[in-house]
């Protein structure tokens, strides 16, 4: 049984799947031939019969501007036809997307359902760095948590490192690990054959929903200086994600800053074809994030061929080979010199991560999967 709530709430809002939504999309495109949706709804839970799942499964996976009217019909009518059927007959749950695990009725369902719990962990910021966070969300990523711990048959973590902050939530709360697995995320993105022609100037990319931990008012401070020093002879910065939380200086600085308007274009959709492309034309992925659970930006860059300056974190020193140049993301002095480097054609250091780049081996979904599944047989 796989928890597609989530998805149906991205395809409602209409927002661009990133991070999480993107591991939701995976699990559903690997396991709708063999699962039934489950389905949540202020604190109601329905399992689907199959032909339902089936037609479910086919709407989130279409295309067009239809999708929420499709959506709107099919809840409506399966959410009332599905009200007697809540049994999961002791079978797998999956739920990679932390749907409603802060229900305190939450467990109470797992029990009355009869199923098998199985969950991802993606990380445990808001409960270890809850200041870049949403009021409040420290307490409910803390239930989330407990009510893995407490009806896990299992749980997947996209990294060690996450798992290994798991770990020490669960011994500093007293409770018990059920079995751990880490699973890296994968990436349909890949090092194309041909060349792409390169921009006019100097360009980096920076990646990922603009949120406070992401340091993109940092990276934007930074530019401010090489666009007052160079004017329009600065290199370019491509900010790619959707506008989150608590971020008004970084969207005060877009949207008004006359010293940033010719060096950074703010790209808030883009297809992966495009992405792709963008990548493939810098410089660099500047990932000066503060915290992080696992960070698929790093990887799909270095899958595109392309060299990527981040912060000094564990995660990325697991999933990045050691390839990128990693920099203490407080340390503005050294980002920028870095950047300026890299900005030059003849840049040493960036040819010599060009060179450690032949030996990177990306993370497939089919190696995340091949390792879940026979994971989730053995158990």
């Amino acid at each position: 049984m796989l928890d597609v709530t989530r998805l149906i709430w991205r395809r409602w809002v209409g927002r661009y799947p990133t991070g999480i939504d993107r591991v939701c999309v995976a699990y559903l495109n690997r396991y709708r031939g063999e699962a039934q949706a489950v389905i949540q709804h202020r604190g109601l839970r329905r399992i689907l019969s199959e032909a339902a799942s089936d037609r479910l499964f086919d709407i989130l996976q279409g295309a067009g501007e239809s999708v929420r009217g499709e959506l709107a019909r099919f809840i409506w009518r399966e959410w009332l036809r599905s009200r007697r059927r809540l049994k999961g007959r002791a079978r797998p749950y999956l739920n990679v997307g932390h749907t409603a695990l802060h229900d305190p009725l939450y467990l109470e369902w797992t029990r009355k359902a009869d199923v098998r719990p199985f969950y991802m962990i993606h990380d445990l910021i808001p409960i270890t760095h809850p200041e870049y966070c949403r009021a409040g969300e420290a307490q409910r990523h803390s239930q989330r948590v407990r009510n893995m711990l407490a009806s896990g048959i299992g749980i997947i973590g996209n990294s060690q490192a996450t798992l290994d902050s798991l770990s020490a939530f669960a011994d500093a709360n007293g409770m018990i690990t059920p079995a751990l697995i880490a699973a890296p995320l994968g990436t349909d993105l890949d090092r194309i054959a041909g060349e792409v022609r390169p921009p006019d100037r100097p360009t980096f990319v920076v990646l990922g929903t603009i949120e406070a931990r992401k340091n993109h008012y940092f990276l934007l401070r930074i530019w401010e200086r090489l666009a007052r020093a160079s004017g329009s002879e600065a290199p370019l910065l491509l900010v790619i994600g959707q506008r989150g939380w608590e971020c008004e200086e970084v969207f005060d600085l877009l949207d008004h800053s006359e010293t940033l308007r010719e060096s950074v274009v703010e790209i808030g959709h883009c297809s992966d074809a495009e992405l792709e492309t963008y990548l493939r034309s810098a410089r660099a992925l500047l990932f000066p994030t503060l915290v992080e659970g696992y960070g698929l930006p790093l990887i799909e860059a270095l899958a595109s061929g392309t060299p990527v300056i981040a912060s000094d974190l564990p995660v990325f020193h697991e999933i990045g080979q050691e390839i990128p140049d990693f920099i203490d993301p407080l340390d503005g002095v050294a980002w920028q010199r870095t950047i300026e480097d890299y900005a030059k054609p003849g840049s040493a250091a960036r040819a010599a991560q060009v060179k450690r780049l032949a030996g990177f081996s990306p993370p497939r979904w089919d190696d995340h999967f091949a390792t879940v599944d026979s994971w989730l047989k053995a158990l």
